[in-house]
């Protein structure tokens, strides 16, 4: 299924962000929530974004995780991003990572329940998958198509357990770009995430906590990490939310 309409009109009003020039000097950016609202088109508060935000609420736990707690809730799909704006939902498949990558579960095929059709062909993720192609296609002009996969997390924190965002460590993914998007914080502390070099040095560290606050990473330059999350009140839901999607090259523009 591919989407078009509307999504070709966005590179058009939104140039590549002046982010790319940190992306381009350190390997990572923060952007907060109110500039990437701007550049989303301010969708927050609007009708497809509460749609979009409350399908966090139907997310089934992460069973693949299970033997190490019931704290992650997620959802998957894949699709292809082309220079030309295309936006195409691809056939449902697992998500892999090698143990070079993930040594607390990698090495096997994950297959996490898909994101919703609705959700999955809605505006705010279709004009999040276009921001992407643009602002990381942007510092890597030779590419001419890109698989993106595309999770929903929620980390919850209960009284007897914090949530780990990344159960792993400070790892890298083993793709081109990340893009960490805010969706909602709930009664937690921390969830700091930390950017590191592949020594260890700490380059920086900020925490996600106002909506559509977003973290850009060159993966195959650093490593990142998120520190556990608490949950403030006990008596009350603990949670943090974030989409997050990676990029991986697949065609290459041949020069005329």
């Amino acid at each position: 299924m591919s989407y078009d309409g509307r999504m070709n009109d966005w590179t058009a009003h939104n140039p590549a962000s002046s982010r790319t020039g940190e992306l381009n000097g350190q390997g990572f950016s923060f952007v907060g929530g109110d500039e990437m609202n701007g550049t989303l088109g301010n969708i927050l508060g609007s009708a497809p974004w509460n749609d979009f935000s409350d399908s966090w609420n139907r997310l089934p736990l992460d069973n693949y995780l299970a033997e190490h707690g019931t704290y992650r809730r997620r959802r998957h799909a894949v699709y292809s991003l082309s220079r030309s704006g295309k936006v195409e939902r691809q056939a449902h498949q697992p998500h892999y990572q090698s143990k070079t990558y993930n040594t607390l579960q990698g090495g096997i095929e994950r297959w996490f329940e898909p994101i919703e059709p609705a959700i999955g062909a809605g505006e705010v993720l279709l004009v999040v998958l276009k921001y992407c192609g643009n602002i990381f296609g942007s510092i890597a002009p030779s590419i001419a198509d890109w698989r993106a996969e595309v999770h929903q997390f929620r980390i919850e924190a209960r009284a007897d357990q914090e949530g780990l965002p990344t159960p792993e460590g400070v790892h890298r993914d083993g793709v081109d770009y990340v893009l960490v998007l805010l969706i909602a914080r709930n009664n937690i502390a921390s969830g700091t995430t930390t950017i590191h070099t592949a020594d260890g040095t700490q380059l920086g560290s900020f925490t996600l906590t106002q909506p559509l606050d977003a973290a850009l990473v060159d993966d195959e330059r650093v490593f990142h990490g998120v520190t556990p999350v608490q949950a403030v009140d006990d008596t009350r839901a603990a949670f943090r939310d974030v989409l997050v999607v990676t990029l991986v090259r697949i065609n290459t523009i041949v020069a005329s």
